[in-house]
């Protein structure tokens, strides 16, 4: 399996790099993991409507420039449907299991993900009705991916 992060934005926070990196050791047993990061848009604070709209649009075109043309997309959005980690641990085994062994999951910038983004994904998914930074999001996501591996091998993992 091959899984691709794609997100916006330079992670600066070492506290997050170390627990992101501790949990991609522990996924090479598993797949391989890669995060693929896309410069965001430089704005000022206070944009309008049709501002935030563009700045999600370059985002978008590089964020959809890194997505592999056979890569299972899961958006990581508010709007998304939350699952638990057992719902989440079963659709990356059936997606191995009916041949996708790529999967590209997308974290947005600060303002979300562009309409084409969205259009792309096969599934969004969301972590909470609340909103995270966007780089706390990378290191949830990393420990929930390694916990889906540890359950599809029906190995402990702490509930």
């Amino acid at each position: 399996m091959n899984i691709s992060i794609i997100t916006v934005g330079k992670l600066k926070e070492k506290y997050l790099k170390q627990g992101i990196d501790e949990y991609l050791k522990r996924l090479t047993a598993y797949a391989k993991v890669e995060i693929i990061e896309v410069p965001d848009e430089k704005a000022p604070e206070i944009l309008s409507e049709t501002e935030m709209e563009q700045v999600k649009q370059k985002e978008g075109e590089r964020i959809l420039a890194k997505i592999h043309p056979d890569a299972h997309v899961i958006a990581l959005a508010i709007q998304g449907k939350m699952k638990t980690s057992e719902e989440l641990a079963d659709g990356i085994d059936k997606l191995g299991t009916y041949g996708k062994s790529k999967i590209a999951f997308v974290i947005g910038g600060s303002l979300g993900l562009s309409d084409g983004v969205m259009k792309r994904a096969n599934e969004s998914l969301s972590f909470s009705k609340m909103t995270f930074p966007h780089q706390l999001m990378r290191l949830v996501l990393v420990e929930q991916v390694y916990r889906a591996f540890r359950i599809i091998r029906g190995e402990p993992y702490h509930k």
